[in-house]
């Protein structure tokens, strides 16, 4: 099966496919030779066009190379259920968004990701499941350009705790959301999450940035 993934600029998507795209009359087609991501970011932000794709006859080892010409940055988060089934978000940057943050040195992924739930939405997480996806996006820290990737993992929360939002991390609000009245969300999240809820089949009609 032909591997693809996903790289996330804003609300734009560059494909890195080993086949063409299906709809590849909706794509705008980069060519391999002269990828760049740090030319590429700006670039890809100044297009009309949303989605674009990188034929390479190896995604994963063009990825690979992707990640040895920029810093990369990695975060773990999760997405949440209680009791209840219902799910957890948080509110920040004027989106939803899933809680995540940065893994500290030493700190293994799995530790990471539980320890940020916890803190951004002051919840106690009792379990923590298999890992849902990977996701990858691009944005400018200190100047420069860094691809973030994020993993994240199923969890579930203990008890009744009062959510709290971390404030000096941002984030305005928190709260549990029922598995079929998710469409606040969907209609003002990341494209990145969009994927997480994706892989989790959350959603029914899919983005055209999903659907290859």
């Amino acid at each position: 099966m032909a591997q693809k993934y996903r790289i996330y600029i804003n609300q734009k998507v560059i494909l890195l496919t080993e086949s063409v795209p299906k709809q590849a009359a909706n794509y705008q087609a980069i060519d391999k030779q002269s990828f760049d991501l740090k030319i590429i970011y700006t670039w890809v932000l100044a297009q009309k066009n949303d989605l674009f794709y990188v034929l390479c006859p190896d995604a994963k080892a063009f990825l690979k190379q992707i990640k040895q010409s920029v810093k990369v940055i990695e975060a773990a988060g999760g997405l949440v259920k209680n009791e209840n089934k219902d799910l957890l978000f948080i509110y920040r940057n004027d989106k939803w968004d899933l809680p995540k943050g940065k893994i500290e040195k030493g700190e293994t992924i799995k530790a990471a990701a539980v320890r940020e739930v916890e803190e951004e939405c002051n919840i106690t997480i009792s379990k923590r499941g298999n890992k849902i996806c990977k996701t990858y996006h691009v944005y400018i820290y200190k100047d420069e350009v860094v691809l973030k990737k994020t993993h994240w993992y199923k969890m579930q929360a203990k008890g009744q705790h009062k959510l709290k939002p971390q404030k000096e991390e941002g984030i305005t609000d928190v709260r549990w959301f029922k598995p079929n009245d998710i469409d606040a969300i969907l209609a003002n999240t990341f494209p990145s999450i969009l994927d997480v809820l994706s892989e989790m089949n959350l959603i029914i009609d899919k983005p055209a940035l999903l659907s290859e």
